[in-house]
């Protein structure tokens, strides 16, 4: 009589400090995306930088929208895995999309995965801000005579609405001089009727300060909002990628 087929053993869990349990939180950094390459590429340049700067971190894109790979996708990976998560937002307010995108994508991860707080606003990007002024008018943004204008991609969400208007009272403290908030879409007013605004106030000549990460459809408008001077977008700054790489150091702390 043959012997009854034996019982595959179970595979042991990995004991505590070991396996994909013990590796530090893979650094999730969540844009918005683009159809724009330039753009693309700006945000891809940003990952680089933060991958550079912490070389013992594993550093993966994903996006909220227009293109893959798509954040859900992403952290459901990690969590097939095992592997622990942190979902940095590429964003500069805290909107629909940090709030509720990313909250509900971190929700299905099976608690492996946390979110921490978008980049804005806040005075390293306030910083950023003021040095592609600078840039665009060649002078000391302080000393400027004329009007700024805030310009931001606008929305329909509260929040991000108020952490507009809260990176234009930090740019106008640093420059002892009010800012005004124009937008690209979903509110007004318009860049273009911002800068106009700023004209009929009496003043001579009107900069145009970006509030966006990165080149693509909206920087492009900003070129025919009438302004003398117009800021490029942040792109991948050395205080982008320290204040990326603390977002993440803040959260996977907390856990």
């Amino acid at each position: 009589m043959s012997a009854p087929p034996s019982t595959p053993a179970a595979t042991p869990a990995p004991a505590p400090g070991t396996g994909a349990a013990a590796l530090p939180p893979v650094l999730v950094a969540c844009s918005h995306g683009t159809r724009s390459e330039t753009g693309r590429r700006t945000v891809d340049a940003l990952r680089a930088a933060v991958a550079a700067a912490r070389p013992d971190l594993d550093v993966r894109a994903a996006h909220v929208d227009v293109h893959g790979p798509e954040l859900p996708d992403v952290v459901g990976e990690l969590t097939g895995a095992g592997r622990r998560g942190v979902v940095v937002p590429l964003l500069l307010s805290s909107g629909y999309h940090v709030r509720v995108d990313i909250a509900d994508a971190v929700a299905a991860g099976a608690g492996l995965s946390v979110a921490a707080a978008a980049l804005g606003p806040g005075p390293e990007v306030t910083d950023v801000v003021l040095q592609r002024l600078g840039e665009a008018l060649g002078e000391d943004p302080a000393a400027f005579d004329g009007a700024v204008v805030l310009a931001a991609a606008g929305s329909s969400d509260a929040v991000a609405q108020a952490d507009v208007r809260t990176a234009a009272d930090l740019l106008a403290a640093r420059l002892r001089a009010p800012v005004t908030c124009g937008f690209l879409s979903a509110q007004e007013p318009a860049v273009a009727d911002a800068v106009a605004a700023a004209r009929a106030a009496g003043a001579r000549r009107v900069a145009v300060a970006s509030y966006l990460l990165a080149p693509g459809v909206f920087s492009r408008r900003l070129a025919g909002a009438g302004a003398d001077a117009v800021a490029e977008p942040m792109g991948p700054h050395p205080l982008l990628v320290d204040l990326v790489v603390r977002r993440y150091g803040a959260a996977a702390g907390a856990r």
